[in-house]
């Protein structure tokens, strides 16, 4: 089997299994994103302990590689992972979907399977969503406004572009 066939099937398994996917009883943070080039909508709880991740929730619709990286997410976060672990994965594969080597001394577990999306570029959104929607979670977006990529990419939040301010802003 090929590597890009492993990879394939590695990210066909986290969209038919998705991980993560209960609601959490208790949410410290909430961040929504949107991807409106292709319809894909991800719901994102985290509990934390101080500075460690203790559970993850990855909920909402999308295409198999949104679906995927969400369940990626979850699955690399959940139970142990601290804030900075989960800045540092989202860094990183921003930094695969723009064609630069990861650290020698990162561990991608299933993350390194959507460094094949890249080839797409179209798709690349798919596969950050959930990522962007982790770090908006983590800066404190926890109002529920959607943001999109486009928007979390330029630093916006969708209900400032439509000249909404969000409350505190």
């Amino acid at each position: 089997m090929s590597l890009d066939a492993l990879y394939r099937e590695v990210v066909l398994d986290h969209h038919r299994n998705p991980r993560g996917r209960e609601p959490l009883a208790r949410v410290d943070a909430h961040g929504h994103g949107v991807n409106p080039s292709c319809g894909d909508d991800v719901t994102l709880e985290l509990s934390l302990d101080g500075e460690r991740v203790t559970a993850v929730s990855v909920r909402g619709h999308g295409c198999a590689i949104s679906t995927a990286s969400g369940s990626i997410l979850a699955e690399l976060l959940d139970g142990g992972a601290t804030v900075a672990d989960a800045r540092r994965l989202a860094a990183t594969l921003k930094g695969l979907m723009h064609g630069q080597a990861p650290p020698a001394d990162e561990e991608l577990g299933d993350l390194e399977a959507l460094e094949g999306v890249r080839r797409f570029p179209v798709r690349i959104k798919c596969a950050l969503l959930p990522w962007i929607t982790l770090e908006q979670a983590l800066d404190g977006e926890r109002d529920g406004a959607p943001v999109s990529t486009e928007d979390a990419e330029r630093g916006e939040r969708a209900d400032e572009r439509d000249g909404h301010p969000h409350p505190g802003a």
